[in-house]
């Protein structure tokens, strides 16, 4: 039987849902968690073993994902879900019961993605997802704005400003 803790059930009764938890609710809805959960199973650490039983896949990988999608190293994550509840709720953490596992934890999960190439197989299996349902992901552009000198925008045939272009100021310098 899961008992919410006190500090779980008054969460749960604010009125206003934030930016994250919205956020995190879309993930949990669109990500194929189910899918990328079996690409990393065959290779994970079972039970058995001497020393602390490893934490399960599913909460592992949501770990991971929550890392990438806020750029947080390994001892930041393990803060910000000691202090998010919508975070612990997405991980699946209940403080009362257990505690966030620590940024080793996580370093060794993420080593076994790279040393096994598994964050390309779960890319591709993301990717296999989105066609499925209509969709493509790809690489997009990074544009840098830099400031070029020009002449002046009344230096043209007609001596009439170009409303296409605009100043800056850079320093003390138009």
């Amino acid at each position: 039987m899961n008992q919410r803790s006190f500090a779980s059930a008054e969460y749960a009764m604010k009125r206003k849902r934030t930016r994250r938890e919205k956020f995190l609710a879309d993930m949990e809805r669109v990500v194929p968690w189910a899918r990328l959960i079996a690409v990393i199973e065959p290779l994970y650490p079972t039970s058995g073993r001497v020393g602390r039983q490893p934490i399960g896949v599913p909460r592992m990988l949501r770990m991971y994902c929550l890392q990438q999608w806020y750029g947080l190293a390994d001892e930041a994550l393990e803060d910000a879900l000691y202090d998010s509840q919508a975070l612990r709720d997405f991980v699946g953490i209940d403080l009362s019961r257990e505690s966030v596992p620590d940024a080793t934890t996580l370093l060794k999960f993420r080593r076994l993605l790279l040393d096994n190439d598994l964050t390309k197989a779960l890319f591709e299996e993301i990717n296999a997802h989105l066609a499925e349902q209509g969709l493509l992901m790809r690489a997009g552009t990074i544009v840098d704005a830099t400031i070029i000198a020009a002449p002046s925008s009344t230096k043209n045939e007609g001596n009439r400003r170009d409303p296409e272009m605009h100043q800056t100021k850079k320093g003390n310098a138009w």
